[in-house]
């Protein structure tokens, strides 16, 4: 059966370009919002046009974290209130998924707080991209939609045609994902081992499995400061790899890592647009692959009550 309410997409100030794109694949446009900046640095969007028994999509990645993640919750808020039927966050990157444990004495686990934050808005569904930790579906008492990038980075992989060709997880809690890519490419797979000094400060890397002579390539579901990745590669290198190429699903790409990066020994760094990315002649190593067709297929299949599990490669 066909759905009776009207569905429309609008997005936060953070995700346009990535929503434009969404809306142009689903064939919609994106609906009229806007936002009120006030001068001590509060803000209220608000909906231009009606809601009124709209199922809508609110498109926003929560990078960098505060002010897109309470515009996104704003947003939610004004929708229910404006008496939208259904409200669905489409979190592309969803920002403190690193705060999924607590892995010290007297922290928060900023993860299961966020999940509340988007409940108690009142949004009906989520959907999001390789969470850094696939548990944080857990902590919603809405559905979940986790979609992989394996969709997109796949494909890709496989048109590089390289030989003698090796996956490699950049570090321990990396190791399922590169598994699953080793599986699905039927190459070998390496480990790096890497001891963390503290918070965004790597250590000593080593480097696990058959390095000499392979085309290497580094999957992670995002790269930060881009300080693991980097030093990743040159051990990798130093080792006897041909080459190695980073593959990302989240450039979040903080501090220096625009400059690490360009001055690394890595042939190629590859995100999805689920943050909005730097480019510029000097970056040419990075390349960004649209995540807009795979995310309006979904949209449209969710809104249509049709399954999506033809979206997840596994093994």
């Amino acid at each position: 059966m066909l759905p009776t309410h009207q569905i429309k997409f609008f997005c936060g100030r953070n995700s346009r370009n990535l929503a434009e794109r969404i809306a142009t694949s689903f064939g919609a446009e994106l609906g009229q919002c806007s936002v009120t900046d006030f001068s001590d640095g509060e803000f209220q969007p608000s909906y231009d046009e009606s809601v009124r028994g709209s199922t809508i999509f609110i498109i926003q990645s929560t990078c960098p974290p505060t002010d897109n993640l309470f515009e996104l919750l704003l947003m939610i808020d004004a929708a229910k209130r404006a008496s939208a039927y259904k409200v669905v966050a489409v979190i592309p990157y969803f920002g403190w998924a690193r705060q999924d444990r607590k892995d010290r004495s007297r922290v928060s686990i900023g993860a299961k707080l966020v999940a509340n934050l988007l409940c108690a808005a009142g949004v009906d569904r989520v959907m999001t991209m390789d969470l850094h930790a696939d548990q944080i579906q857990g902590f919603f008492d809405v559905p979940v939609d986790l979609l992989y990038a394996s969709r997109i980075f796949v494909p890709y992989i496989r048109s590089l045609n390289l030989e003698n060709l090796s996956i490699a997880a950049p570090d321990m809690g990396g190791a399922k994902r590169a598994n699953i890519y080793s599986k699905i490419l039927g190459t070998p797979m390496i480990i790096c081992h890497k001891n963390r000094e503290k918070a965004n400060v790597v250590g000593e890397i080593t480097a696990i499995g058959e390095v000499e002579d392979r085309n290497i390539i580094i999957m992670d579901d995002m790269i930060d400061t881009a300080g693991t990745i980097v030093k990743s590669a040159d051990v990798l290198m130093e080792k006897g790899a041909r080459s190695v190429t980073a593959i990302a699903t989240h450039a979040v790409l903080s501090g220096s890592a625009y400059e690490r990066i360009a001055n690394s020994s890595l042939k190629e760094v590859v995100f999805t647009d689920t943050i909005p990315v730097k480019t510029s002649v000097e970056m040419s190593k990075i390349k960004v692959l649209s995540s807009a067709e795979m995310l309006a297929d979904i949209i449209n299949k969710v809104y249509n009550s049709q399954s999506i599990s033809s979206h997840f490669i596994t093994t």
